[in-house]
């Protein structure tokens, strides 16, 4: 875990590259936020916030936060079908539990080449800021009412920081910052595989750049012989550190089961897997009891939406800049006088002044190689 004087060290060099990065007065960004992105970076400094300012000047470029927050609701819902899904549930250390197969995706992927290059990436964006501005600050709040009797993996892997909540009555609280998933591949098909590789590749480069430590562990399960052909082609989207959290299962469910309770209840295992709950890769989440109490209901939004300080807020009502990892853009209670601030910066000359290399193409440079600690291989 990343210790209050590493990142107070990161936080001040971003003050020093560029004011505007960071503002401590009142938080522009969570340390949660920031912790991701030093432990990204295995605690290098100036890497850390050449990758931070560029995240920050292609959030600007695709104006990620008006683009989440005003979302069509219906084809916000529809593209969900093509990505990783919420079961509604937690592991034994707070983190969703997010399922992906990838058979499912098959019949529909006419549909998602139907969809014009730039718009699917827009898909993409939105999906991640939903995880981002709704799921994880979810499960950090049901984390403050209910903590989590087990950690499953030592405490540098459980990916949880302490944060100060926002708000009149600040408190310090354990911050949930990545997912858990299960891959299934039964019933994928080689040709599957090579018609869905640019999708799943698109997905990958976009999280290794811009949500770096989303990931807290991912269980492949009903891998077919071929696989090792598919793990040819994705081990190298991720650095050796991202590959450690991949355990590859086999197909009886029972032996599935024992592993993935390991990570999770048995209670939070499709039966599918080897557990006891009834949810399938089609069905809505199905939302444990914690998090219907915390969340005052059985269903979640259908529109995107923040979970901001305890309450959910849509996406058409929340002010213009609201996002959950930071509250210099919009107070988290009442929006009132809510603004985004335009950053004036030129991420070459940022990484400069750090001592890091600059790059030509920002977006295009970023996502080429693995960054350490980068994963979240598929939107969520």
């Amino acid at each position: 875990m990343t210790s209050a004087r590493d990142l107070q060290g990161f936080k001040d060099a971003l003050r020093k590259a560029d004011p505007a990065l960071y503002d401590p007065q009142r938080p522009s960004h969570s340390d949660a936020t920031l912790d991701r992105f030093f432990r990204a970076r295995s605690g290098d400094i100036p890497g850390a916030v050449k990758q931070f300012a560029e995240t920050e000047a292609w959030r600007r470029e695709h104006n990620v936060d008006e683009l989440y927050r005003t979302f069509p609701e219906d084809e916000y819902h529809g593209a969900k079908a093509f990505y990783p899904r919420w079961t509604g549930h937690r592991d034994k250390s707070g983190h969703p539990i997010y399922v992906y197969r990838l058979a499912s995706v098959g019949p529909i992927h006419g549909e998602l080449k139907s969809i014009p290059p730039e718009r699917r990436y827009q898909r993409i964006v939105t999906l991640y800021q939903y995880l981002m501005n709704f799921v994880l600050p979810l499960c950090t709040e049901v984390a403050q009412h209910y903590p989590p009797e087990g950690v499953a993996h030592p405490p540098n892997d459980t990916q949880r920081a302490a944060v100060t909540t926002p708000g009149p009555a600040a408190q310090t609280s354990p911050a949930i910052v990545s997912c858990t998933n299960i891959i299934d591949l039964s019933g994928f098909s080689l040709s599957m595989a090579l018609s869905l590789r640019n999708h799943l590749q698109e997905a990958s480069r976009l999280a290794t750049a811009n949500y770096p430590e989303t990931l807290h562990h991912i269980s492949i399960v009903n891998a077919p012989s071929f696989f090792p052909t598919i793990w040819g082609w994705v081990k190298s989207w991720f650095d050796p550190g991202t590959r450690a959290k991949i355990d590859i299962l086999g197909k009886d469910p029972k032996q599935m089961g024992a592993e993935l309770m390991k990570l999770m209840d048995e209670d939070a295992i499709p039966e599918q897997y080897g557990g006891k709950l009834k949810w399938t890769f089609e069905d809505e989440p199905d939302l444990d009891e914690q998090v219907q109490k915390v969340l005052g209901s059985r269903e979640l939004p259908r529109a995107p939406a923040f979970f901001l300080e305890g309450k959910v807020v849509l996406g058409k009502d929340a002010a213009p800049g609201t996002r959950a990892d930071g509250h210099n853009d919009a107070p988290q209670t009442t929006f009132e006088e809510a603004a985004t601030a335009p950053l004036e910066v030129t991420t070459n000359a940022v990484v400069e002044e750090v001592g890091a290399q600059p790059l030509t193409d920002t977006k295009v440079a970023v996502q080429q190689q693995p960054l350490s600690g980068s994963d979240a291989p598929l939107v969520h």
